[in-house]
């Protein structure tokens, strides 16, 4: 891909955090109350600064991996597996957490122009989740175009906002006012200790690092880009840090100019007080803070207001269907490294991963649910997968290139080395700083659960590796084994409830096996019931013997097992084979009322060393799944002609 194609295709997730980030630093001031908002843009700075930092860093990921690696494959290559695995599990956290954040906060938006969709913002947000999952399930085709519009859109409304906002308030010196100008915020916390100040500020600040969310992207995606591949890549992640840094800090500044309000939407009610002192109620619905500034500048409910609103949305929502796309690859590499479930590295018919794709929908309800939707509990959960990936492959970069250092001799590409080895050891420290911050201000407002879920992942992948590498283990064939010796007999065994026509398929079929013994094995629970069957089985002059077994306790499975183990006991080289008749059966509810008691058999069976089960089935009319098309005959058999008597047809499957 060109760099103006690449850009809005990778750029989607980093530049859609620009719809919550600047909002959300002011909602954790505004629990000071809004004369605390006079830090904000000290805030918004220290962000930049942050952003800047893992730009430049990333851009030295991305010469040294061209190969689009991500963190995943940085910290496995240069930590270690389980660093590794610490990245994979914050990842997957991520990905879950992107799809939540980005479609409550796209609600948000539609909720700004559409009032029914802001008063029903869970239902609205999880059906969307689910809308997302269909279309992935059903399969689509990415084209640069496809996310080259919305997000250019994007780009251009935001920008296009900023600039003229900033043109009638600083040149014409107009002045804007958000609808939420007049209000005031009533404070939770007054009074503040310099060091409680200070702890808000900084939570503050953690939480509007959130617009740092998906600048990892590019370095994942380096081999799409068109050759030179790694510059190319560089470039266009520059491009996305500036345009990114520009749209905060114009969203901040613009925000502060209008005089917006925004509080955390559990306590908006109470603590948004209007210009009479009295709070604003449970009616009213907090556009969030771009849909206010546009609101200010081009008034509410105008075609520019509209347009930025949806824009805004469909970038939301373009961001969380890139992880869609992200968490079904992740889970299909750790699969394919055996760290997860084989299942999430199978493709379904539509060449999806679709497994993947239900996991992370179910997670994101699941968050969306329990969190009311809410962008700022969400957020709280959010930033800290972000920076441990951030912190560890950013260490690993830097063991990378002191590793490449040990052989380079070239002074020119030495002095280079040194330079990206000093970026990637800056950008290491500032994130890991952030990540202390994020941990200490956020862990008892929701982190706390990615600080578990975590730990709980890793721990899962190992155990899930551990499971993989001893049956591998366990089933390799070693050069000193002996060959597999044939069983000297195989004893078959028929098992039968009554004598219908599945029963004389599966003795049909044990007999043309030829086994070196035969039987029909029944279990004797009602008495005049197996007197009848054995009755009936000489009547019928069946060439098999039958054996009744005793059951006092009117239990089936557990005689089978006791007679099989005696017979496994009195010659072990032998085999047993179990045929068992089953019905098939073709609808749902149907199961239920079936095959019980073959099942649990069969469960049982599976665990008994030298027992091989065989299930003979008989289908019944409702397994016909091809209405109106003439059945497939069996080999060698000649099929009747359509219109056959009923005796006829009696007689053929007799």
């Amino acid at each position: 891909m060109r760099k103006r194609i690449a850009l809005p295709v990778f750029a989607s997730d980093a530049l859609s955090s620009v719809a919550y980030a600047p909002q959300e630093i002011l909602v954790i001031l505004s629990l000071a109350g809004a004369s605390f908002y006079a830090y904000s843009p000290w805030v918004a700075l220290a962000v930049v600064v942050v952003m800047l930092t893992v730009v430049a860093s990333y851009r030295q990921n991305v010469h040294a991996y061209p190969s689009g690696g991500g963190d995943y494959e940085i910290a496995t290559t240069n930590l270690g597996s389980n660093a590794g695995l610490t990245v994979a599990s914050a990842l997957m956290v991520d990905y879950v957490l992107t799809v939540a954040v980005s479609v409550a906060n796209g609600v948000d938006y539609v909720g700004a122009t559409i009032p029914f969709v802001g008063q029903h913002k869970t239902a609205v947000a999880v059906g969307i989740v689910v809308l997302l999952t269909v279309v992935n399930l059903r399969g689509i085709r990415e084209s640069g175009a496809a996310f080259a519009v919305p997000t250019y859109a994007f780009m251009a409304a935001v920008l296009g906002l900023i600039a003229w906002g900033g043109f009638r308030s600083l040149v014409l010196g107009e002045q804007i006012q958000a609808p939420s100008a007049d209000f005031t915020i009533k404070p939770e916390q007054t009074d503040l200790t310099a060091f409680a100040a200070a702890f808000l500020i900084l939570r503050a600040f953690s939480t509007g690092c959130a617009a740092l969310t998906g600048v990892e992207a590019i370095s994942n995606g380096v081999p799409a880009f068109r050759k030179p591949k790694g510059k190319n890549a560089a470039t266009t992640l520059l491009m996305m840090g500036l345009v990114a840094i520009s749209m905060f800090s114009g969203i901040i500044a613009l925000g502060l100019a209008s005089g917006v309000k925004v509080a955390e939407p559990s306590v908006v009610a109470e603590d948004l007080l209007r210009p009479d002192g009295t709070p604003v109620g449970p009616g009213y619905y907090q556009q969030p803070i771009i849909s206010q500034v546009a609101d200010a500048v081009f008034g509410g409910g105008s075609m520019p207001f509209v347009v930025i609103s949806a824009a805004t949305a469909l970038i939301l929502f373009l961001a969380a269907n890139t992880a869609f796309n992200g968490f079904p690859v992740l889970g299909a590499i750790l699969a394919q490294d055996r760290f997860l479930p084989r299942q999430l590295h199978t493709r379904g018919d539509r060449l999806a991963f679709s497994n993947g794709i239900v996991i992370l929908a179910l997670g994101a309800c699941l968050l969306l649910w329990g969190f009311d939707a809410d962008v700022s509990r969400l957020l709280n959960l959010y930033i800290v997968g972000v920076f441990v990936s951030f912190t560890l492959s950013q260490t690993g970069m830097v063991i990378h290139w002191t590793r490449r250092l040990r052989t380079e001799t070239e002074p020119r590409v030495r002095h280079q080395m040194h330079r990206s080895r000093t970026i990637n050891a800056f950008g290491a420290i500032m994130t890991g700083l952030v990540l202390i911050v994020v941990l200490l201000t956020k862990f008892l407002v929701g982190a706390w659960i990615v600080v578990i879920v975590m730990p709980v992942l890793f721990l899962m992948m190992k155990g899930i590796r551990r499971h993989y590498d001893n049956v591998a283990a366990e089933l390799e064939i070693a050069e000193d084994d002996e060959p597999t010796l044939l069983p000297a007999r195989n004893h078959a065994i028929v098992l039968v409830s009554k004598i219908h026509k599945p029963t004389m398929r599966a003795l049909a079929y044990a007999r043309v096996t030829r086994p070196s013994t035969l039987e029909a094995v029944t279990v004797g629970v009602e008495g005049d019931d197996a007197r009848r069957l054995r009755e009936e089985w000489e009547r019928l002059g069946i060439p098999v013997p039958l054996k009744m077994l005793d059951s006092p306790y009117r239990e089936i499975t557990q005689p089978v097992l006791d007679y099989v183990k005696t017979l496994r006991r009195r010659s072990p080289r032998d085999v047993v084979t179990v045929f068992i008749p089953e019905y098939v059966v073709g609808h749902w509810w149907e199961h239920l009322l079936h095959n019980q008691s073959a099942l649990r058999l069969k469960a049982r069976l599976l665990f008994k060393p030298g027992v091989m089960v065989t299930s003979v089935p008989w289908q019944l009319h409702s397994s016909d799944r091809l209405k109106g098309r003439p059945e497939p005959s069996a080999p060698g058999s000649v099929r009747r002609p359509a219109q056959q008597s009923d005796d006829e047809g009696r007689v053929s499957a007799s």
